[in-house]
């Protein structure tokens, strides 16, 4: 028997990364500085968009993505309207369009992609009349992408911004492209369970030059200066005279650092997510294909259980988060008499995620208004969980996984 309980994610701490710790610890810049604009440069090159800014969190980048759309020349998205998204995945999504003061309004899922529907969100829209709607905020949930090109259809159709929350799908490819470049804009989250791993960090990837704008100056508690790196104590600031024609009625001694324009957070990055995010990234290749080749071996030995469980479907285009189960036949076995006996047996367990407007306490006021709107959403919320799938797993413990379930389920065929 397996002792090391085989874990959902895992980080390994090599030389590769005490060395880059190490290195910012002897550069004497320990916030944001050359390594975050390093990696800002290769994620928006790995993703194939104009800009990446990076921020403390994925929850930070996802809040800093709406306020910029709020100040946006062209789009100026009002503060009170509804913004569509998924009713399953981790609850920062919604957390974040309620913190900047907007509506989630929730449309139901595909159960075999856990991700809403191009269909139902044409049905919601048409049956409401836009229902004073801003925004589609779809959700590549474990990595599985929308379907990205109907979503954007329907958005221009009824004059709405897309942005994706691209948190769980580092390097997902959909019709050729990488999601996180399949619309206006996108955020990422580098959580240390994450494919990208980085303890704690997100990003903003867009082609819109005021988008990329609008969030430096919004990470940084809405300051006037916008630069990448600002240099102003070098005097070599390339937007000085810029800055200088901003000068609120010519103060004297006039800062754009310490000058605000907006009202913004300070969710800036450190050095150290940074220099350990760029030692991932150099292993995405490996990481992505490691992840689909773990996913492939366990559906084979658990394929014997495919009418209890639904198995998650395999391409070689999905980069996958972990590995998600659907319990198909609840009355053979439930989600909770399942996780227990595989904790028992260290195989670590999450649920997947739960309904946030029926099963989640902190959007309770949302219960009666979607009760019985939301079926698959609801079942999957209370029969969908996940396990590891993860790029240390050796083949000894993916046999082990499929050697355990083989136990636990054997008993109730």
């Amino acid at each position: 028997m397996i002792v090391n309980k085989i874990q959902v994610g895992d980080f390994k701490l090599g030389k590769e990364e005490r060395d880059a710790i190490i290195k910012v610890l002897d550069s004497g810049r320990l916030s944001e500085g050359p390594k975050v604009r390093e990696f800002e440069e290769e994620w928006a090159k790995f993703i194939g968009t104009k800009h990446s800014i990076l921020t403390s969190s994925g929850t930070a980048a996802i809040m800093c993505g709406l306020s910029a759309l709020k100040y946006h020349n062209k789009y100026k998205i009002k503060e009170g309207t509804n913004i569509i998204t998924s009713p399953i995945t981790y609850i920062a999504t919604s957390n974040a369009i309620v913190l900047t003061n907007f509506k989630p309004v929730y449309v139901d899922i595909d159960r075999k992609t856990f991700n809403i529907t191009p269909e139902n969100i044409k049905e919601y829209l048409e049956k409401n009349n836009n229902s004073d709607c801003s925004v589609i905020l779809p959700v590549h949930l474990m990595g599985y992408p929308c379907d990205m090109n109907k979503i954007n259809k329907i958005a221009k159709q009824h004059g709405l911004v897309t942005f994706e929350d691209s948190a769980q799908a580092h390097g997902t490819i959909y019709e050729g492209k990488k999601t996180g470049a399949l619309s206006l804009l996108s955020d990422f989250s580098f959580y240390i369970a994450h494919n990208i791993q980085a303890g704690e960090m997100g990003a903003i990837t867009t082609d819109d030059d005021e988008i990329n704008r609008l969030v430096r100056k919004i990470k940084t508690n809405g300051r006037m200066c916008d630069c990448k790196i600002c240099v102003r104590a070098t005097g070599q600031c390339v937007k000085l005279k810029k800055h200088e024609k901003e000068n609120p009625k010519n103060v004297e001694d006039f800062d754009p650092r310490f000058s605000h324009d907006l009202i913004g957070y300070n969710f800036k990055t450190m050095e150290f997510q940074a220099a350990l995010g760029l030692t991932q990234l150099k292993k995405a290749g490996w990481i992505i294909k490691k992840r689909q080749e773990n996913v492939k071996y366990l559906n084979e030995g658990l394929e014997e259980f495919s009418d209890i469980l639904q198995l998650p479907f395999y391409s070689n285009k999905i980069s996958y988060l972990a590995y998600p189960l659907l319990i198909n036949k609840p009355n053979t076995i439930s989600r909770k008499n399942l996780r227990t006996e595989l904790e028992k047996k260290n195989v670590e367990t999450r649920p997947l995620f739960g309904c946030i407007p029926t099963q989640q306490k902190a959007y309770s006021y949302l219960k009666k208004e979607y009760e019985n709107k939301l079926p698959n959403a609801d079942y999957v919320g209370q029969n969908a969980f996940y396990i590891g799938c993860h790029q240390y797993l050796e083949r000894n413990e993916l046999d082990y996984v499929i050697k355990t379930f083989k136990e636990i389920l054997g008993k109730r065929l």
